[in-house]
């Protein structure tokens, strides 16, 4: 089975990989760019991007692997029937250590304090009686928008500081032994920011969740409240979160998920308005889920399922355009 890998973020696995495909797989590590030859006898590709171009070469292809979560990069409408996409995920580990981080250190005020000490000025209440003391985070309330992987395996990490919480999804159903105070459908949003003392979004990106914390749920969420977005940049209203960081309606945001992103090689601003000025404001470049862990799982995942592949048994996290 010829099996052509794209991805570069594999590359530090690659000993991993190649022990864990099935046995007398040739592997093409094509991390620079895949030649029409090499594409056309491929029966497996492992890469996020996936063309109309592709699709008409890659004539004997059997199965396009994603190594992580979004398959947006595929061109579902050119595939044949006979041609299977699946995704991945492992990252919720390292997203709920970041979720975790996050909260403490916008909660705790630290990253203003580090900006400020920057400066000479020291930013606590011990030397300037202005400042109240801050909270601890296991006095908070943690509201979940979206409780898929991330959310629990997040929720199981702040439970332990003594945190309560409570949870928005689409359904509105979460499992009955999660341990949240409530849970609701998106119908419940507004009162979810109301009660909320820190935010975790990380609902999907879809035509029904794109824009919807706005300027109204972030002045619920009110000038002690932290919001922590590791889903997508649109859930929340780009203008509007700007706004509210800058004339302080909320305390602080952590923004892992942006909305714009890099073309190739090229850097640019992660949104037009300039986050960067603020000083409430950690600044993240989707990287919450980077980490040794997520990748060494995934080139886990990827190998079984190929290995399934193989052997013409059911694939696992199978995805339809």
């Amino acid at each position: 089975m010829k099996i052509v890998v794209a991805d570069p973020n594999l590359l530090p696995h690659r000993d991993r990989f190649e022990a864990m495909a099935p046995p007398g797989s040739d592997i093409r590590w094509l991390i620079t760019g895949v030649p029409e030859a090499e594409l056309r006898d491929a029966e497996v590709y492992v890469g996020s991007r996936f063309t109309a171009d592709m699709a008409r070469t890659a004539e004997k292809l059997r199965l396009i692997h994603v190594a992580g979560a979004g398959t947006d990069k595929v061109d579902f409408a050119a595939l044949s029937p006979d041609m299977l996409v699946a995704n991945t995920f492992h990252h919720e580990r390292s997203i709920a250590e970041y979720v975790v981080g996050a909260a403490v250190m916008l909660r705790r005020g630290f990253l203003t304090q580090d900006r400020a000490l920057r400066d000479g000025v020291w930013a606590t209440a011990v030397y300037d009686r202005s400042l109240a003391q801050p909270p601890t985070l296991g006095d908070a309330h943690i509201g979940f928008l979206g409780f898929g992987h991330i959310g629990m395996r997040s929720w199981n990490l702040l439970r332990a500081f003594g945190c309560t919480a409570a949870a928005v999804t689409g359904s509105g159903a979460v499992a009955p032994d999660a341990g949240l105070t409530w849970a609701g459908d998106t119908g419940q949003l507004d009162r979810l920011m109301r009660e909320s003392d820190v935010v975790v979004v990380s609902a999907p990106l879809n035509a029904n969740t794109e824009g919807m914390i706005g300027a109204a749920q972030l002045d619920a969420l009110g000038p002690d409240g932290v919001l922590i977005n590791v889903g997508r940049g649109p859930l929340v209203q780009e203008r509007a979160l700007y706004e509210a960081l800058a004339g302080r309606v909320i305390a602080g945001a952590a923004i892992d998920v942006w909305y714009r992103y890099p073309s190739g090689d090229n850097g640019c601003a992660p949104s037009e308005f300039p986050f960067g000025e603020l000083p409430t404001v950690l600044m993240t470049p989707h990287s919450s889920g980077i980490t040794a862990d997520t990748f060494a799982g995934r080139v886990g995942d990827v190998t079984a399922n190929i290995t399934r592949l193989q052997r013409g048994e059911p694939l696992r996290n199978l995805v339809s355009g």
